[in-house]
Parts: C-alpha cells; sequence; structure tokens
C-alpha cells in the first residue's frame, strides 16, 4: 500500500458508487468484485401455484428505463473501476441473462482481458413458478485483468486443494445464501437484502485471486458479504453502498467478525516456489533406504533404489524421471508421481516423502 496513504481500509463509503469510486487514489485496489443491479426485467408480480407472493428483487436500484440507461451506468462504473484498479489487478462481476452479456461487451469495448468465465450453479434455485421456462439455476461471474497480457494473482494451489487435489473447474457448485446465514431485518423477519450473496462463493473468489494484505473492493456492497470474507481471511475490504439501512446491517455484521487468528493459515504455498528437494536427499535423510524397491501403481515396472540416489530397473539406470519414462517408452516422466511404495498393501507416492521432507526443513 506504499504511495497511497489517503486509501483508508476496511471502512463502508456511503453514496453513488461512482462518485465514492471517484475519491479512491488510481491504481490503489487488488481486487475488485463487484454485484452490480441487475436490471431485471419482471413482467408483474411473481405468484406461487398457491397464489402466495414470491418476494422477487422489485427494489428501485434494480429499476432502470431503457437497455441503454443500464449501458450507461454499466460503463460509468466501469470506467472509474478500472481506474482504481491495479495494473496486476482483477475484476470479477457477476450476473444473470438479464445484464451479464451486455456487461461483458462493455468490458471488452473498454478494454479488459478475460480470464474466465465462471459458472455459480445453484444446488437450491428457486423453481420456476409460471412452468414456463427452464429454472434459473445459475448466475454467471466474468473474471478480467485490465488487458491482454497483464500479470494478476491466481492461487491455482489454493484452488485445487480446495477441490480434495483436483483443478478447480470453472463451474461452482454452491447453494444460494439461506437459512442461519441469510440476514433478517430485526422488526418484521423478512430478508435484509433479496440478493445477498453466500460466503461460500465470495470464499472461493477471495481465496482464488488475492494474497494476504491486499485490497479488495466492493462498489456495491449491500449487508457487507465481500468484507466479511475478506475480514476472514486476512483482506482488507473497502465497500460503497447507498443504502443506509444495508450499510446498518453491514456495520454489524462486520463489527462480529475478529479476524484470522492464524496468519500462516490464509496462504497455500505454490509447488512452483517451494525449495527443490533432489531424489537422494530421501536417501541420506533415511526416508529410504538403498535396495527399496519402487513400481508404479499397477507394479507393471520395478526399480531399486541406490545409496546415490539414482535407480535401477531390470534395463535402465538413471534419475527417477529418467527410467520412469524409459521404462515406459515415454519423452518425459514426473517420478515423483509415478514411482510408488508399498506400504502395508498400500500404495504411496514417493512425493509423500518429498513434502515430508520439506515440512522438516521449514
Amino acid at each position: 500500500m506504499a504511495g497511497h496513504k489517503s486509501l483508508k481500509l476496511n471502512q463502508i463509503l456511503e453514496g453513488d458508487s461512482v462518485e465514492m469510486m471517484k475519491t479512491l487514489p488510481s491504481a490503489s485496489v487488488d481486487v475488485i468484485f463487484a454485484d452490480p443491479p441487475y436490471n431485471l426485467q419482471l413482467a408483474g408480480e411473481l405468484l406461487r401455484p398457491n397464489n402466495s407472493k414470491v418476494d422477487a428483487v422489485d427494489d428501485d436500484w434494480d429499476q432502470f428505463e431503457s437497455f441503454a440507461a443500464y449501458d450507461k451506468f454499466s460503463r460509468s462504473w466501469l470506467t472509474e473501476a478500472r481506474r482504481v484498479l491495479k495494473e496486476t489487478g482483477t475484476l470479477w462481476v457477476i450476473g444473470s441473462y438479464h445484464n451479464i452479456f451486455r456487461i461483458g461487451t462493455a468490458l471488452q469495448d473498454m478494454g479488459f482481458w478475460m480470464l474466465n468465465d465462471v459458472i455459480w450453479r445453484k444446488t437450491n434455485p428457486m423453481p420456476n413458478f409460471r412452468g414456463k421456462r427452464f429454472t434459473n439455476a445459475h448466475e454467471t461471474l466474468i473474471w478480467c485483468t485490465k488487458g491482454k497480457g497483464a500479470k494478476y494473482q491466481f492461487n491455482y494451489e489454493a484452488m485445487k486443494a480446495l477441490n480434495e487435489d483436483v483443478q478447480m473447474r470453472s463451474d461452482w457448485l454452491l447453494p444460494i445464501c439461506n437459512g442461519g446465514e441469510r440476514i433478517k431485518k430485526e422488526e418484521d423477519g423478512k430478508k435484509a437484502h433479496p440478493t445477498q450473496k453466500p460466503e461460500s462463493l465470495l470464499h472461493r473468489v477471495i481465496l482464488s485471486s488475492t494474497e494476504p494484505g491486499d485490497v479488495v473492493l466492493d462498489p456495491f456492497f449491500g449487508t457487507g458479504t465481500t468484507g466479511a470474507v475478506a475480514k476472514k481471511l486476512g483482506r482488507n475490504y473497502i465497500g460503497v453502498e447507498r443504502d443506509k439501512d444495508y450499510i446498518k446491517v453491514a456495520k454489524k455484521r462486520l463489527s462480529q467478525i475478529t479476524g484470522p487468528v492464524d496468519q500462516s493459515l490464509l496462504t497455500t504455498p505454490s509447488k512452483k516456489k517451494e525449495p527443490r528437494i533432489p531424489f537422494g536427499w530421501l536417501v541420506e535423510r533415511g526416508l529410504l533406504e538403498p535396495g527399496t524397491v519402487l513400481s508404479d501403481t499397477r507394479k507393471r515396472h520395478t526399480a531399486k533404489v541406490r545409496a546415490d540416489g539414482s535407480i535401477i530397473s531390470s534395463d535402465h539406470r538413471g534419475s527417477i524421471h529418467r527410467v520412469g519414462a524409459l521404462v515406459q517408452d515415454a519423452t518425459a516422466c514426473n517420478g515423483w508421481t509415478f514411482w510408488h511404495l508399498d506400504v502395508e498393501g498400500k500404495m504411496m507416492p514417493i512425493d509423500v516423502l518429498r513434502q515430508q521432507l520439506r515440512a522438516e526443513l521449514h
């Protein structure tokens, strides 16, 4: 945050999103998460089969007189978002079929570079009561940089760990905000905000694209979901909101969050940045004994560990990578994941021992 001493962190700016963003220094925030008005084109009241009224989004802030008016609004806040975003920063925008395609066009016209469109597939969407369309079961998030070739933060290893060590896909199956997470008004028990997003969605957004200490700006703060998750993950937030009732709810919500206790638990080390561990170190440290037999998971190929950290098969000798490639007649091989140990009848990749040694070194 050097050079931006005027940027007050962890605050809610009350007022119009565009005007409030104009008060922020240029290139001062790391990530923007925007949940703008969707400009829902609702035709009259929405009724359930029993004729009870659905609490749909009919607030004034979501109403625009025309598509042209909505486009003008979108380009206005996107212009300021682009200005306050760092060159290495990224922008997330969420929307529905009512607005996300118009915003996508504006983003590309303004020079933003698309990284992904992410589909939030809802486990519990609202049914289509009229039975004349498919149930609207998803929303779309656009993730982009300020321009082609820009450097940006993506915590690949964190997303993979979050997904049981499998690459995170661009379709996210998550529930809508309901139950105890849904904030209700004290006076009548109704929803405090009609489109409150689940914290699980923001957890994935913030964890994937920021580091602890980064600044996350939400120009449509609502009841403060972005700020709540940012605070829990050790990130800083700035919210912009014009509705006094939403601000009141957000401030109370944020005051009840203490933030992370152990900062070291907030980052996932990148494997590319981890210290290199030669296979021979496992032999030196006694994690593997000379003569230990290694094999692939199906035990089609075997090799023995040598004292110098090389391995030898019936026909080849060399590094774990070279011998792994030769026995498969392949051009290359990651020996750490190819070779396994038989531990009480279960096959364990030798990479487990490498990670054990890394942990000891740390």
